[in-house]
């Protein structure tokens, strides 16, 4: 019988999670403070995920090297198909008087275009994994009675010639790849059976009596729909980038009224017609930007500005610039409503609230709060 706690269950089989990259960061950097603190390295750290699960993880190739120690983790994407199963992941700890101090060593990335959840210069090391490393190396010192700080280096083996396989290049990462995980638990995503689940997930909460359809395409909306406009995600399914899956199984299934929360960084495409949102599939954020600020008058600067932006901050940035983030988000909202429209065929009634984490809510249609107050009464 499968821990159930690593296991999901996705069109009927049961798959193993896995652990991120932000994880594996974590655990080596855990590692690697307590050979620091007490000469031994231990053979594993129990690491506990912001997801909620405990992983175990292997520490590798442990040694001393000069005032720091190192330590190493194995990134295990359990069964979901990932660029950076089996890469390994190495931590290189010293001592400093307080704080932790994080940079990236060899294989990470640096980011050189604004935009991205980090600045100009740093290492492409995201504000989560962050978070789970300076967690993970106070945890050593709070054990071995330690009052001071870390410096703590994050490399990857090979993760230059890995990146080559993402999209960091055109988002302005240079040298290897990003270190990434909001949760620190890779789900398995085949995509037939995730869209499987998707519909599992929307019959069930309908048989149960549920009259609106909650949709969230990741853990940024489902945060933001729990935080900040109060909403249970008990009653919400989390929809990766099949958006139009969704809309479509919802609507066959009987639900009268949809509300999706989501990241702009997905639901702007939208705009454009585009129901899934994979980055693999289609994009098209900057043209979207640039075509509605062209129709509001932005000058020929800020549309180039646009097109070369690399996230929808970055666009929003330089809207605000020329005090076009009203008018242009405006007509991006409604052209959003149109397309929604086009694909529901008069089905189901659709609200949407599409925000940054940056700049809050974005765009909104007209009913999307008054629905997210009936949902709450459901």
């Amino acid at each position: 019988m499968p821990d159930e706690k690593l296991t999901a269950y996705r069109g009927g089989k049961a798959l193993r999670r896995g652990w991120t990259t932000g994880s594996c960061a974590a655990a080596a950097s855990q590692a690697a403070a307590v050979l620091l603190l007490t000469g031994i390295a231990p053979p594993e750290i129990h690491l506990h995920t912001p997801g909620g699960i405990t992983f175990r993880l292997p520490v590798e190739n442990a040694h001393r090297s000069g005032s720091a120690a190192v330590c190493t983790v194995r990134k295990d994407s359990g069964d979901d198909p990932d660029i950076t199963n089996g890469v390994r992941i190495t931590a290189s700890v010293r001592r400093i008087e307080k704080g932790v101090a994080i940079e990236g060593g060899a294989g990470v990335g640096r980011i050189t275009r604004p935009g991205l959840a980090m600045p100009v210069g740093e290492a492409a090391i995201n504000p989560g994994p962050r978070q789970q490393i300076t967690d993970a190396v106070h945890r050593a010192a709070e054990q071995n009675g330690y009052g001071g700080g870390f410096s703590v280096t994050i490399s990857v083996e090979d993760g230059e010639a890995l990146a080559a396989q993402t999209y960091n290049g055109h988002l302005g990462i240079v040298g290897g790849i990003s270190i990434l995980g909001t949760s620190g638990i890779v789900e398995p995503m085949s995509e037939k059976a995730l869209v499987d689940t998707i519909r599992l997930e929307l019959d069930s909460l309908y048989a149960q009596g549920q009259r609106i359809a909650f949709l969230c395409p990741g853990n940024y909306g489902a945060d933001f729909a729990r935080d900040t406009l109060g909403l249970d995600l008990e009653r919400a399914v989390k929809c990766s980038n099949f958006i139009g899956e969704a809309f479509d199984h919802a609507a066959y299934r009987g639900y009268p009224e949809i509300l999706l929360v989501g990241h702009a960084g997905k639901l702007v495409k939208m705009a454009a017609g585009v129901m899934n949102t994979h980055s693999s599939v289609a994009d098209a954020r900057q043209e979207i930007f640039t075509a509605h600020a062209a129709l509001c008058g932005a000058p020929r600067e800020t549309l180039e500005g646009l097109m070369a932006a690399i996230s929808v901050d970055a666009c929003v940035e330089l809207l605000d610039e020329v005090n076009l983030r009203q008018p242009v988000l405006s007509r991006i909202g409604r052209e959003m409503e149109t397309r929604i429209a086009l694909r529901m065929k008069g089905q189901a009634r659709v609200e949407f609230i599409m925000f940054t984490g940056k700049y809050g809510v974005l765009a909104e249609s007209a009913g999307a709060r008054a629905l997210c107050e009936r949902l709450k009464l459901q």
